[in-house]
């Protein structure tokens, strides 16, 4: 649903894939069955609407980072009307998770979600997230997934790690963080398959914190009830997106870095910034619209407080 600190958020695609979606209302036989659960507080890691290649990726990365940094993370304390919510009417529901880490930790927090949304076109809209936020201890970029999909042969991917600092004032991070970790091998290798284009963001905003290593692809296979797009994702968006994932954890925030107090005092702000526009030029206007402003309001409150820096 919401990508952490710097929020590629997925809502703000709800338009854009929506134009696209498949006008069948029955799902391909990989995906799995969405009876909504009682036990809403384990809602989050059910991802119960997607494919099981994609829900398989989603907790193997979720389980990666927790473990990483289990004795970092602090237990959820989302209420329950918070880490499972949906419109009256039900035709859109989420699912939020987020888990705050020590003071001592570089860790600031790290959120997972979902959404699912009927389209009126028929079909749905659904899209899994997973982000992981530093603090100012810690200059490295932050981590950033998500996986858009509008129908079982459409999916938009974004995995990035969105730089905190400016990186033609810090040309060492660019080395560092980018160059040295080879990232861009994996874009490039994601682009050698005829399915796979690049995805270009509506928002110019979102273009603009991106890193220059960004995966940003869209994906379109043949009306094959989604066989090549599973696929895809098993042999592909899977190893990929591990990787980056563990690039991020061994060279970003479980690295040692020195941080002065101005160079803290520019990562509180430009966090501050980023995370305040997130809220005020996309959800703010795309959770109203699918959740109600009741439910919408209360979500965004509880977000606004892990936002804020």
């Amino acid at each position: 649903m919401l990508c952490n600190h710097f929020l590629h958020s997925p809502i703000s695609i709800l338009s854009s894939s929506s134009s696209s979606s498949s006008s069948s209302k029955s799902k391909h036989k990989l995906f799995v069955s969405h009876s909504v659960m009682d036990d809403r507080g384990s809602k989050f890691k059910e991802f119960p609407f997607v494919s099981i290649p994609q829900k398989k990726l989603m907790l193997d990365l979720v389980s990666t980072l927790e473990k990483r940094f289990e004795s970092d993370l602090l237990p959820s304390t989302l209420p329950s009307n918070v880490q499972y919510y949906q419109n009256p009417t039900s035709t859109a529901q989420a699912s939020l998770h987020i888990r705050p880490a020590h003071a001592h930790s570089p860790i600031d927090f790290i959120l997972g979600s979902w959404v699912h949304s009927d389209l009126p076109t028929g079909g749905s809209l659904d899209i899994t997230s997973l982000s992981g936020y530093l603090n100012s201890s810690n200059d490295a970029p932050n981590f950033v997934f998500e996986m858009i999909r509008s129908s079982p042969t459409m999916l938009v991917l974004i995995l990035d790690l969105p730089p905190r600092k400016d990186l033609v004032l810090w040309p060492d991070d660019l080395k560092t963080f980018y160059e040295d970790t080879q990232l861009d091998k994996h874009r490039k290798a994601l682009e050698t398959l005829p399915e796979v284009q690049p995805y270009f963001s509506s928002s110019l905003y979102i273009r603009t914190v991106a890193s220059p290593t960004a995966i940003m692809v869209r994906i379109q296979t043949e009306n094959d009830g989604g066989e090549r797009m599973e696929e895809i994702i098993r042999d592909h968006l899977d190893p990929i997106s591990k990787q980056v994932l563990s690039i991020w954890l061994d060279h970003c925030a479980c690295a040692k870095r020195e941080v002065g107090e101005e160079e803290r005092a520019y990562l509180k702000k430009r966090d501050s910034i980023i995370r305040n526009k997130t809220i005020e030029i996309d959800l703010g206007s795309s959770f109203p619209r699918l959740f109600g402003s009741e439910v919408a309001n209360r979500v965004l409150e509880v977000i606004k407080e892990y936002f804020s820096v």
